[in-house]
């Protein structure tokens, strides 16, 4: 009797260890190799500056209440509450120490496309490279570029304020394996180019679901209802539905979608509020044609 219990616990022990083993095979972080990043020539910086304010990079890494100049000084320090605990973002300037300085082309491509930190740990989504992932490889070798030239801060951010599970990053290898791809949000029949420009720019940099779309009880986007509005992130009221079946801006034509996103004021004259009012300050420095990109595509997303 004690041997057989002997050999159960043992199969028990094995399976346990086994089961482990494959979770973390399974999950681990998975960095694309230095050589993929290795051969992206010069960056264009001016690019790369477009790309910056199309992702919005300065709303969130620069100081809390930056205006001007002092907007494009990433030093981090913004808290953001969220279901799982606070998330402070990090500093992202040049400096050597309390941001980017010391990273390579490699790290930041890899934590933009893969959601892995310079250490080979994986990062937290709060940080939207579920978005990123879509950007091609020139983007971010432009958006690189661009960073390096902006001022150093020597700000630290404080550490991320997570209960426990969440402070687990091993988990996080989990939440990839349910939700973490590159493939499209949505498949537009017959698109032209505006309209696959437009997707490019909400689907990846301008990471525009990150806010607009539900999740579920563990984050993850509820795939079927695609920029259908979402409870605000920041706690108070909701974040709209922005597709052709929204009560609000079901009726606005592609026109009047673009220049809301130029000129921040709607139809009814009303103007963008909240967080929006930032987003739309980083738009309206984007080329007339990505505006109506971004508004052919978003007239062409299925109605919810």
């Amino acid at each position: 009797m004690v041997a057989r219990f002997v050999r159960w616990l043992l199969c028990l022990v094995g399976l346990v260890i086994i089961g482990f083993a494959t979770f973390y095979v399974v999950t681990a972080p998975s960095p694309l190799p230095a050589s993929h990043w290795a051969n992206l020539g010069d960056p264009d910086i001016k690019n790369g500056e477009q790309v910056f304010w199309a992702g919005g990079c300065t709303s969130c890494h620069a100081a809390p209440g930056a205006q001007g100049d002092a907007k494009l000084v990433l030093s981090g320090g913004l808290a953001l509450n969220s279901p799982f605990g606070t998330f402070h973002v990090p500093n992202i300037s040049p400096d050597e120490n309390a941001g980017l300085g010391s990273w390579t082309l490699a790290d930041f491509g890899n934590a933009m496309k893969r959601g892995v930190g310079k250490k080979g740990e994986h990062l937290y989504p709060a940080f939207p490279y579920g978005s990123y992932t879509r950007m091609s490889d020139k983007d971010i070798n432009d958006l690189w570029g661009f960073l390096k030239t902006l001022p150093k801060s020597s700000n630290v951010a404080p550490p991320h304020e997570l209960p426990f599970p969440f402070d687990i990053r091993l988990a996080l290898g989990g939440w990839k394996f349910l939700y973490f791809n590159d493939q499209p949000r949505v498949v537009i029949a017959n698109a032209d180019d505006k309209i696959k420009r437009g997707q490019y720019l909400v689907e990846g940099p301008g990471h525009c679901g990150e806010c607009h779309t539900p999740r579920d009880g563990l984050g993850g986007f509820l795939r079927d209802q695609w920029l259908a509005g979402a409870p605000n992130p920041e706690g108070k009221g909701s974040i709209p539905d922005i597709t052709p079946g929204s009560k609000k801006m079901g009726n606005w034509s592609a026109g009047d979608i673009a220049n809301y996103l130029e000129t921040g004021f709607t139809p009814e004259y009303d103007s963008a509020g909240g967080s929006m009012a930032e987003v739309q300050k980083n738009i309206a420095r984007l080329p007339a044609s990505d505006r109506e990109a971004i508004a052919a595509y978003l007239k062409a997303v299925p109605a919810r």
